[in-house]
């Protein structure tokens, strides 16, 4: 949750933007889109303002459902412990050249400061919600003291409107000495409420002006969308211009609610709807309660609303396709922010993989995986057959940790840094934890031992630059390198799923991306584990240690057979103890079994 308030806050400059596209849009098109067509763009927007708090990445939304073909949907099956004999041994102490060192890395300071936003946002949230509660029992103390409206001409003319407004409900109208505008509040069982003062000295024309003003607040369901605007106010209290924005929403509403009030009236019958408005231009000062729907805005808004009744036309069939036609395009324009304003998804969370054309069969392997939140991807070439455990979390991307020291050595023998007869590093006498680190290295001993130092040092003189060119060649995950960190790739920036490790591990072995052979071979020879007549088995662990605990292990690799080449990813995530070791085991385990 750490990242989220993060990027959620983040996120706040792309809605910027997107109210700064609805607002000009809505000033470009206002002679094009109806009043009812602006107010409902506003919904578009407040759907917009949802996605941050959606625990789904729309960039990956694809493959967050991982649509099966019905064939695919037919393979699934159970792996059971087998008695079946492996050609070669998996185990980390046969295999002796599984190493799984790792160094710790630290999120304080980052816990720090999103710990210091949740608070000041939170605070915030808290203050808006007080405020909406306090303003909601007084108007429940107003409910509360409201009578049944006791005049006849006053209730024939409210059955008389709910008749021509086709209102089958029940709606009770009240009256109270404690409003001095008319409201409609209440979504479950909305009720209206008139000012006695209003019922005493308003004609029967202009009553009936009202009544199907606040009935049309009814017919819009506007008491939802004060609901979902005090929601927004609250969770975006720090916001200037989504405050603008709600505002401009509740005016549009207004708006809307007098057009549709005009589309029932007579032309002839138009003006003294405005002079309705115009004599309840005096109650405007009275504060507006913001779960209540009514006819006063603000005195600004009047004059904005009385203009619009003076140059009102019921729109033509022309108008309205061509109305339709610009609110389509500007919701498509706003829809398409929706990837950048996922706060679960902004980093590319998930993998978008195209499963269309593949041969995939979801297998069961939860018993191998105990406790631990982890998947398994399997890869056979010959047959192009995958099989998995846990799809979705298989193509959900964390820190490759030290398997993409496959990648960094590869990088590193393409620029000449390294050559395949000449990986030598010396040691420059830091001392670290472990003894295999404390001496001068190969590319073959540093992939072993997992020597960090070695590999950052490859970094450092391939740039950033090299390291994002290299990385959007290879498609590696989110290609995310956080402005060239030293650790990059150890529980930071960049990202990888299981899924992208095997298809990588698959290109690596056919060397797609046209790299000189020997610098393939040479990286090749540096992971592997085994080779015996029955086979050659290649691994890399890797471990994602934060604050001295261990919380996200990999084993990614490749056997080649005889009669078969098939490659496998392992991952495995908890609060402690996910480490490449266990990751190793696991495999080495489901492969015993599967092979």
């Amino acid at each position: 949750m750490q990242y989220f308030i993060i990027r959620f806050f983040l996120i706040n400059l792309f809605i910027c933007i997107l109210t700064g596209i609805l607002l000009l849009t809505k000033h470009v098109c206002r002679h094009i889109l109806t009043s009812h067509m602006q107010y409902h763009l506003w919904f578009v927007f407040l759907g917009l303002l949802a996605i941050p708090f959606l625990p789904v990445s729309f960039s990956g939304f694809h493959a967050l459902l991982f649509h099966l073909s019905p064939f695919e949907e037919r393979a699934f099956l159970n792996i059971y412990r087998l008695a079946a004999k492996t050609p070669f041994s998996l185990s980390p102490a046969s295999a002796g050249r599984i190493n799984d060192f790792t160094l710790s890395v630290s999120r304080d300071i980052l816990s720090s400061f999103s710990l210091f936003l949740w608070i000041f946002w939170l605070t915030g949230v808290f203050i808006m919600m007080f405020l909406t509660i306090r303003v909601k029992i007084r108007f429940n103390r107003i409910q509360n003291s409201a009578l049944p409206v006791q005049s006849r001409e006053v209730r024939s003319l409210y059955q008389g409107c709910l008749k021509e407004m086709h209102i089958l409900r029940e709606i009770p109208i009240y009256s109270t000495v404690f409003l001095k505008s008319p409201v409609l509040a209440g979504f479950f069982s909305p009720k209206v409420y008139l000012p006695i003062s209003l019922i005493r000295d308003c004609e029967p024309a202009a009553m009936r002006h009202i009544l199907l003003h606040e009935l049309q607040h009814y017919k819009h369901r506007d008491a939802l969308a004060n609901a979902l605007m005090n929601l927004a106010a609250a969770l975006y209290w720090f916001h200037p211009l989504v405050r603008r924005a709600l505002k401009e929403m509740q005016n549009d509403r207004e708006l809307a609610c007098d057009s549709s009030v005009l589309n029932l009236l007579e032309e002839n019958e138009y003006k003294a709807y405005g002079n309705t408005l115009i004599r309840l231009a005096g109650h405007v000062s009275h504060p507006a309660f913001p779960f209540a729907s009514g006819m006063s805005n603000g005195m600004k808004q009047m004059k904005r609303r009385i203009a619009n009744i003076a140059v009102y036309e019921k729109p033509s069939a022309r108008k309205r396709r061509k109305g339709r036609l610009a609110f389509l395009m500007t919701a498509f324009v706003l829809i398409c922010f929706a990837p950048s304003l996922s706060a679960y998804g902004a980093d590319n969370g998930y993998y978008s993989w195209d499963t269309a054309s593949k041969r995939i069969s979801v297998i069961d392997a939860s018993e191998y995986f105990g406790a631990y939140e982890g998947c398994f991807v399997f890869y056979d070439l010959e047959s192009d057959v995958w099989q998995i455990f846990e799809p979705k979390l298989a193509i959900r991307r964390s820190a490759p940790d030290s398997t993409y020291k496959i990648y960094n050595g590869l990088f590193a023998l393409e620029e000449g840094l390294l050559t395949p007869a000449d990986s030598f590093m010396a040691w420059d006498g830091t001392p670290y934890p472990f003894d295999a680190w404390n001496q001068d290295q190969t590319l073959s001993s540093a992939m072993e031992s997992s020597v960090n130092w070695y590999f950052q040092s490859l970094d450092e003189q391939l740039g950033s630059r090299r390291i994002s060119r290299y990385l959007r060649e290879l498609g590696y995950g989110n290609q995310k390198i956080g402005g060239g960190s030293a650790n990059y790739w150890l529980e930071s920036s960049l990202k990888i799923s299981p899924i992208e490790q095997v298809e990588l591990l698959t290109d690596l072995y056919k060397n797609t991306w046209g790299f000189a052979p020997e610098n393939v071979r040479a990286v090749q020879d540096s992971i592997l584990l085994s080779s015996t007549e029955q086979g050659c088995f290649y691994g890399k662990t890797g471990t994602g240690r934060v604050d001295g605990k261990d919380v996200n292990g990999w084993f990614v690799g490749y056997a080649k057979l005889p009669s078969r080449t098939c490659f496998f990813a392992v991952n495995i995530q908890a609060d402690n103890h996910a480490d490449g070791s266990r990751a190793a085991e696991i495999t080495a385990e489901i492969l015993s079994d599967l092979l």
